[in-house]
């Protein structure tokens, strides 16, 4: 009988995380799910899910993640799923250094710190799948999103970098780039965008009364919104296909944006972009 093979998947308490780690789990992997609060871990347990807390902004966590799940192991890590994230919305002359810092400590450096630290097991087993969940405003800029953009712009770019130094390793790299799918993502930018950022003092404060409209999910763009199995239909690709592919868009939004950004004149293309709500 084959050995299960393993997969480590961040952000597991809601939306994308939660639901692949499910279906992963109905697929016959071995899931290991981290989320942050420990009221998190029974409803994984419950469905047989390895439940771990793991903070991206915490190192001494993620040592003791990769510790557990290789103990348990024996020493295998077959993938990793960096999915756990958040958006802090707000236009840039509106977010401090702190809250920029923040954006990144979550949404990419802890990244890295997981990744680096589950490379070397990989190497040792000559195998293993990294697969990173970024957005399409990794590759589009987008108004009042300028440091989760910036943010998935950097991810973006280690991401590829590191495709490619691992080339001949036998652990392949790719990155799941969606457009509005269905999560509590929106409601934990609503959040996000009230503790940080002076909406009445700024300059953009009649802007924003537009952007917390678009926020609350009554948008147009939200009426396109996919499920989380979108998702999961793209990262069983780039877990289990001979030859992942290093990019995976996902909803017609973001394929459309792509496309148009190859297509126009950068000028066209921003005059564009800056008409979205």
């Amino acid at each position: 009988m084959a050995e299960q093979s393993t997969i480590i998947i961040t952000g597991c308490s809601s939306g994308i995380g939660a639901y692949c780690a499910r279906a992963l789990k109905r697929d016959g992997w071995r899931v290991f799910a981290t989320v942050r609060r420990p009221e998190d871990l029974a409803a994984l347990e419950a469905d047989g899910l390895e439940a771990l807390l793991m903070d991206y902004t915490k190192p001494d966590t993620i040592t003791a993640l990769v510790e557990t799940v290789t103990q348990r192991t024996g020493g295998r890590i077959d993938a990793l799923f960096n999915n756990g994230a958040y958006g802090q919305p707000g236009a840039v002359e509106d977010l401090s250094t702190d809250v920029l810092r923040q954006q990144f400590e979550t949404n990419v450096f802890g990244w890295h710190e997981l990744t680096r630290q589950v490379i070397p097991v990989m190497r040792t087993n000559s195998r293993g799948r990294i697969v990173n969940c970024s957005s399409i405003l990794g590759l589009l800029p987008y108004r009042y999103r300028g440091a989760y953009t910036a943010s998935k712009f950097a991810l973006e770019g280690l991401t590829v970098t590191l495709r490619m130094e691992l080339q001949g390793s036998g652990i392949e790299v790719s990155l799941i780039e969606p457009g509005p799918i269905d999560s509590r993502f929106t409601a934990n930018a609503l959040a996000k965008i009230h503790e940080h950022i002076d909406l009445e003092g700024s300059a953009h404060a009649e802007e924003y009364k537009r952007q917390l409209a678009r926020l609350d999910g009554n948008g147009p763009i939200n009426r396109r919104k996919l499920g989380p199995d979108a998702v999961y239909h793209v990262l069983r690709h780039a877990l289990t296909s001979a030859r992942p592919k290093p990019h995976y868009l996902v909803t017609t939004p973001a394929k459309q944006g792509a496309f148009l950004k190859r297509l126009l004149p950068a000028a066209l293309f921003y005059r564009l972009m800056r008409r979205l709500d």
